[in-house]
């Protein structure tokens, strides 16, 4: 296996698991929970945690992948969930 191959597994493995770790870092921050609670109030969960997604997915300049984190450690977001 080439230095090349052992970079993409663990990239792969990381783009799995970054929106997990976004969405650990507001749920352990007091003020982004309550701002995250809030918009949520206005509009809507699945509105929100799409739109984090998204957002997520711009700031990383990530793809879809089918193999999404099947088992997030964050109570915020459920492993059905696609973000587009």
């Amino acid at each position: 296996m080439l230095s090349n191959d052992v970079a993409d597994i663990a990239i792969k493995i990381m783009n799995k698991k970054i929106t997990n770790e976004i969405f650990l870092i507001i749920q352990n921050d007091r003020n982004l929970m309550k701002n995250y609670l809030r918009a949520i109030e206005s509009e809507g969960l699945d509105c929100v945690n799409r739109s984090i997604g998204k957002k997520v997915k711009q700031a990383y300049f990530l793809n879809n992948m089918d193999d999404r984190e099947d088992n997030p450690s964050c109570t915020l977001i459920q492993s059905h969930q696609k973000f587009e």
